[in-house]
């Protein structure tokens, strides 16, 4: 019972001791683990965040990461459990090959608190390697007078393991001649050696085989086998002999491939082939065996490649010397590689900014630095330190770690990179150097208002400038960086005239153009001042003002403005300026005021005549605008005169004004409200005449339709009773057998014997006065023609219709056509005769006008039949004279009479004037030959 509590009093303790070792190792910020050989990637080697206390969401914040010496990685931090695993499969042999217990060390960064741990991982050894020899296959030669109990050392067998997996023991089968013993070396390894059990006959047999198996103590264990031949030969009874049975050589790492190290000897009392000795390397690590040589015949260990005394600085040979009889001694080399200064110091970097704030104050962290020299002693001492001047110093951190601090305050304005150089340098003589450059990036802060390029600005613009044309534009510049230095512009509050500044000027806010909203008038704002702000885009955000000054220019874009005479007054003659008639030459008469509301060469005004009554009569002064006479007025001169005086500016172009003066020559008020008066009574008379005469035009042209509609009634009438008529007479009925085609008048298209209308005509120059009245009782069947005086006329009423027609129709007589009704070449219209140029009538141009010509010509046909018309070569003219000109009678129209004839009589129509009286009738048998249409067109 006392036994068993003692027993849990030292666990306790035990448990004690581990964990305050822990607790000491997590102070230092140092961490031991130990994983076994040859785990796959990603094995679990131990609780890193557990035992540092970080919370597993922030590992990745905080920028943890896991940093290891040499060029191969073998750690690294898993970033959601926080477990230290694996990264690479690791092999103890071929990292510790001759060290008992492998340690390997890494860095624990963390990024984010500026700070490091060390952890220690031991790697644990496994059964993975086999004992092998390095010859499997061995030959030795023993003489037959070779005694019993003899010994034969043999090729001990190696094994990478350490520990109970190395090699443990050795075998050996094949024969009952030898048998296999163990010695213990002087470092408590193992050497085989063959021991002959019985006497050896070489005529009973010559070659002995044996085999030799090395085996290790792992679970299960592991065999290496090497075969042994054993010749048996003569007697040999001196072996060789080395001159020291061990051989101490100390070299520079440095030293040159293919030197000659050490040189071993062994010596043989025996001559001939026993007495030859020759040289073998008889243990020799596989690495060792890259490196050094041994010459067989002459023992001169030479250096196959270059020394490294960071790879290893120890090596251990040992080398046999044989004779001919196979007779041997063995000799220790050992062979110490000294250092030297040929590794420059290693700067590695393991955290860094790459971003400060230029407000960052003194003292700040920007880089964590590790310095490692492989060399050792004073050659592996390394200082730091940093190049140039600049505001940053180095701090020494805990072991080989540096700190890269700021010394002072930084300005992004003066410095905005900085390529800080940290040089290290060991204590080797000569001394070897190395660098890293630390690039970072000053971060601006808004610690710089905008500063206009000019301190004001000014610009002149023409007035009546286009909506949205451009002013000037205004320039501010940051000496920050980024948004902090992008500038913004603005107007300033104010108001124009009553009106915000705003709605007159604008600035573009990214390029600060400043642009006119509106058209500007010079002769309203002749200067508009006003404030530029720009503003950056920092948080808060600084700015800064400027004043412009923009100066409308003026324009000529104002004509002048007559005062005097006012416009109203030389239209109604009001106002008028009165001149006597006895005047003298330059008497004033009166004065035009005119004034330009532009300014300077634009409102300069000159006066000139540009109109009178009477050119000379009077003058205008070119710059006061006085009327003056410029003679003394003549009896001759008009009463009333008109002025039109033309002000003109001095601008580019010119804009001019017009004024209107009534001036009138009097010598008594009398003379003068006369002048007046009838001035103001053709100002009103124009007005009225013109207006009747619209409404007599109308009225005519309703007249004329009506007239042309009541011309449509009429032949439709004609043809209407016509054809009554054919229905009332019989077939054969000779009434009209026989009537010439003349006999008839065609009226458009309508053929129809000739009916009279009795009706007065009358027409004069003035529409209104003209009228036009039939009379019902004067119509006929027929045209009565005037008898010839010896012989009665007889009506056609009155005659038979019958016995009015001869049998034959080509008998009866007609008369002859006058001839006198044809126009002259002068009379004819149209293009066909040749017009006086002095006529000024005009020949009806359209139907209308020609069948209402027509129509009256026929009239005044049947008024001449009655004797009450003065048809023919009096002076009627049927108001034709009025209407198309004076020279128009009716001696150019064609006398339609000639044309007319009465059935059963041999009587034409003939004319009433005496000229045409005193002519006889022309035989008859004349065929008339012109159709109806003819002799309308």
């Amino acid at each position: 019972m006392c036994a068993a509590g003692r027993r849990w009093g030292r666990r306790q303790r035990a448990l004690l001791w581990a964990v305050l070792l822990a607790a000491w190792e997590a102070a230092w910020g140092q961490l031991r683990y130990s994983v076994p050989e040859e785990m796959p990637k990603g094995s679990f080697v131990g609780d890193v965040a557990k035992d540092l206390g970080l919370q597993l969401p922030e590992i990745p914040n905080r920028g943890v990461r896991v940093v290891s010496e040499g060029r191969t990685q073998y750690f690294a931090l898993h970033g959601k459990t926080g477990h230290l695993v694996t990264a690479e499969r690791i092999d103890r042999e071929q990292l510790c090959e001759s060290v008992q217990q492998c340690v390997l060390r890494c860095e624990l960064i963390v990024e984010g608190e500026m700070k490091f741990y060390e952890i220690e991982v031991e790697i644990t050894d496994i059964n993975d390697n086999a004992p092998s020899f390095k010859e499997v296959e061995l030959e030795e030669k023993m003489s037959e007078t070779t005694a019993s109990g003899s010994r034969f050392p043999l090729p001990d067998a190696s094994d990478p393991d350490s520990g109970r997996n190395s090699r443990q023991r050795y075998e050996l089968s094949g024969d009952e001649h030898f048998s296999l013993a163990v010695q213990a070396g002087p470092g408590g390894d193992q050497r085989p050696e063959l021991v002959l059990a019985k006497a050896l006959d070489r005529e009973e047999a010559a070659f002995h085989e044996l085999v030799l198996r090395a085996m290790d103590g792992g679970d299960p264990a592991r065999t290496g086998t090497a075969r042994i031949r054993v010749t048996v030969l003569d007697a040999n009874d001196n072996a060789p002999v080395f001159s020291q049975a061990e051989y101490t050589v100390r070299v520079p790492e440095d030293v040159p491939v293919g030197s000659v190290l050490v040189t071993v000897t062994a010596t043989d009392a025996d001559e001939g082939l026993n007495g030859h000795v020759k040289y073998y390397l008889k243990k020799i690590t596989e690495k060792a065996s890259k490196i050094f040589h041994l010459d067989s015949e002459t023992g001169e260990i030479t250096l196959l490649r270059n020394l490294d005394f960071e790879e290893g600085d120890y090596y251990e040979l040992e080398v046999q010397a044989r004779d001919g009889g196979q007779l041997f001694d063995t000799a220790k080399v050992a062979i110490t590689v000294t250092d030297i200064n040929d590794n420059t110091p290693e700067i590695s970097l393991r955290s860094a900014l790459s971003e400060i704030s230029e407000d960052a104050p003194s003292g700040t962290v920007v880089a964590l630095l590790h310095v490692n020299d492989r060399d050792s002693g004073t050659n592996g001492e390394v200082r730091c330190s940093l190049e140039g001047d600049v505001p940053f110093r180095l701090q020494s951190s805990h072991g080989s770690y540096y700190s890269v601090v700021t010394a002072r305050e930084l300005d992004r304005e003066q410095v905005s990179e900085y390529n800080v150089t940290v040089r290290a340098a060991d204590g080797g003589s000569p001394s070897l150097q190395s660098s890293a450059v630390l690039a970072l990036r000053v971060l601006d802060v808004n610690d710089n208002a905008p500063v206009f390029l000019e301190e004001r600005y000014s610009a002149r613009l023409a007035e009546n400038n286009a909506a949205g044309a451009l002013v000037l534009t205004v320039r501010a510049t940051d000496a920050d960086w980024g948004q902090n230095a992008r500038v913004r512009y603005r107007l300033a509050e104010g108001r124009v005239r009553g009106a915000p500044l705003s709605s007159y000027v604008s600035v573009q806010a990214e390029t600060g153009a400043l642009y006119a909203l509106r058209s500007l008038d010079y002769e309203q704002l002749r200067e508009l001042q006003l404030c530029v702000r720009a503003e950056d885009g920092g948080a808060p955000a600084l700015s800064s003002n400027v004043s412009v000054r923009l100066q409308i220019v003026d324009e000529n874009d104002n004509a002048p403005q007559v005062l005097y005479p006012p416009a109203a007054a030389a239209a109604a003659w009001s106002g008028v300026e009165l001149a006597p008639r006895r005047s003298e030459a330059g008497a004033l008469v009166a004065k035009v005021v005119a004034v330009d509301a532009d300014a300077g060469q634009n409102a300069w005004l000159s006066y000139e005549l540009a109109k009178a009554t009477e050119p000379g009569l009077f003058r205008v002064g070119p710059h006061s605008g006085e009327v003056r006479t410029a003679r003394s007025p003549l009896a001759r001169d008009a009463a009333r005169h008109s002025l039109v005086v033309l002000v003109r500016d001095h601008g580019r172009p010119a804009l001019s004004a017009t004024a209107t003066l009534s001036v009138v020559l009097a010598e008594s008020v009398a003379e003068l409200l006369a002048e007046l008066g009838s001035a103001a009574h053709e100002a009103a008379a124009p007005g009225e005449p013109a207006a009747s005469l619209t409404r007599w035009l109308v009225l005519a042209v309703a007249a004329v339709s009506c007239l042309f509609v009541a011309f449509l009634l009429l032949l439709l009438a004609l043809r209407l009773r016509r054809c009554h008529r054919q229905q009332l007479l019989p077939p054969d009925s000779g009434a009209s057998r026989g009537v010439p085609v003349s006999h008839f008048v065609g009226i458009d298209g309508v053929r129809a014997f000739l009916q009279s209308y009795a009706h007065d005509v009358s027409l004069t120059a003035d529409s209104r006065k003209s009228h036009l009245r039939f009379s019902a009782a004067s119509c006929c069947d027929t045209l009565p023609a005037r008898p010839p005086p010896d012989e009665p006329a007889p009506l056609l009423g009155d005659e038979d219709p019958a016995g009015s027609l001869p049998a034959d129709p080509a008998s009866v007589p007609q008369a002859q056509p006058n001839t006198d009704w044809r126009f002259s070449q002068t009379q004819r219209p149209g293009t066909s005769g040749s017009q006086n140029g002095e006529e000024a009538g005009a020949w009806p141009n359209n139907q209308f006008d020609t069948e209402m010509l027509q129509a009256m010509i026929l009239a005044s046909a049947n008024e001449a039949a009655d004797g009450n018309s003065t048809l023919g070569g009096g002076n009627g003219t049927m108001g034709l004279s009025a209407r198309y000109g004076p020279q128009f009678t009716l001696q150019h129209v064609p006398d339609y009479r000639q044309n007319v004839y009465i059935p059963g009589s041999n009587a034409t129509l003939t004319n009433a004037a005496g000229k045409r009286d005193a002519k006889n009738a022309a035989p008859a048998g004349g065929n008339k030959k012109k159709s109806g249409k003819k002799e309308k067109k």
